[in-house]
């Protein structure tokens, strides 16, 4: 196995196009280091990209912010205008992991290993996120709910990895919110996630809004019906009511000894209901 740390973007796209066999990318490096240690780990290569310029950073252009693959999570909670525009994706990234974690795991990796447990992944794809990724053909840009395909598998092809993620930044009136259920009270996986954003007219009711789950899929499940039930209100019980029922059944989870089919489906409206409610707050609504 060897391990390489490029300089240059094109120098890592063209280690990656040019492995043999299996090749990984490391960016907090917090998933794969474990895996490295099991004996069935195989890789040809390992590809470093934290000495690429710009893969550090976070930076705020005129339409929203770009987050470098490198950044860890606990820098997002650090950034005030990021934390100000998108505070539930800064919630959802802090969920990852502990303390100690959150200083080296990033939103990138969380992405890339195309669990549909992955806490940040439903408040992304809620905020309408997109991805640079960069490859042996150039860049090119894809919605994040494009990136996972199955659990453990992604769309990148060979030679690509993900440079940044990319937020938007819109007007006023804007609010995003991102809840979980866990059996603990800390570091655990999620057994259903919701991500919830709205956008509000001046009058105070919904003019559009974007409904993601996480979960109860084999990917994240970025709900129409479930957006539709909210825009033109004010949030009104009957709009909560028909929230929770959308996404319930657009909730199609697995059945295992952390929750039932039945469970899952329930509180995915459960906590529809409450991001939505907290997202309506933050964008200003009353």
């Amino acid at each position: 196995m060897r391990y390489e740390r490029p300089q240059t973007i094109q120098d890592a796209t063209a280690l990656l196009a040019g492995a043999e066999a299996k090749s990984y990318v490391l960016a907090g490096g917090t998933d794969l280091l474990v895996r490295m240690q099991s004996d069935d780990f195989e890789a040809d290569l390992i590809v470093d990209i934290k000495a690429i310029a710009g893969m550090d950073q976070i930076t705020e252009v005129e339409d929203g912010f770009v987050i470098g693959a490198g950044v860890p999570c606990a820098a997002l909670a650090e950034n005030a205008a990021l934390v100000a525009a998108w505070p539930g994706v800064v919630e959802a990234a802090n969920l990852i992991g502990s303390t100690q974690i959150q200083g080296r795991c990033t939103v990138v990796g969380n992405l890339c290993n195309a669990s549909p447990a992955a806490d940040s992944v439903p408040a992304l794809v809620a905020s309408n996120a997109r991805v640079r990724i960069a490859g042996p053909s150039g860049q090119r840009e894809v919605d994040i709910l494009d990136v996972p395909v199955s659990p453990g598998k992604t769309s990148l092809k060979k030679g690509e990895f993900i440079e940044a993620v990319v937020l938007p930044k819109g007007a006023a009136h804007l609010g995003d919110a991102y809840l979980r259920f866990i059996p603990r009270t800390e570091m655990d996986i999620a057994v259903v996630g919701v991500g919830v954003h709205l956008a509000l007219d001046d009058a105070g009711a919904i003019s559009s809004a974007r409904v993601a789950l996480g979960a109860v899929g084999p990917k994240v499940v970025l709900s129409q019906e479930a957006a539709d039930t909210l825009v033109g209100t004010k949030l009104e019980d009957a709009a909560l009511e028909a929230l929770a029922t959308a996404c319930s059944d657009a909730s199609n989870p697995i059945d295992d000894k952390r929750g039932t089919v039945a469970f899952r489906k329930q509180v995915a409206g459960v906590l529809a209901r409450r991001a939505a409610q907290t997202a309506y707050t933050r964008a200003g609504g009353k």
